[in-house]
């Protein structure tokens, strides 16, 4: 299960669970869309990865399995 991480880890900006603009590596690091294409050019810094667009889950499922709360952030 996705965590949906709240948060870009990297500007820290705020990433609802519904947005197309929310990209993450099979580790689910978890960045904006500026960051991943301009930053980091579609690597993730923590592994190397490829990040891809997040998937959204549909609020039924958000209900029973919430995005998470804690931010993640490493700056």
């Amino acid at each position: 299960m996705l965590e949906l991480r709240p948060n870009c880890e990297l500007c820290d900006s705020d990433l609802p669970t519904d947005s197309t603009d929310v990209f993450i590596c099979s580790f689910e690091c978890t960045f904006c869309k500026h960051c991943s294409k301009i930053k980091l050019e579609g690597i993730c810094p923590n592994c190397n990865g490829e990040l891809v667009r997040r998937p959204i889950r549909p609020v039924a499922s958000l209900k029973k399995y919430p995005a998470l709360i804690r931010r993640v952030y490493s700056k």
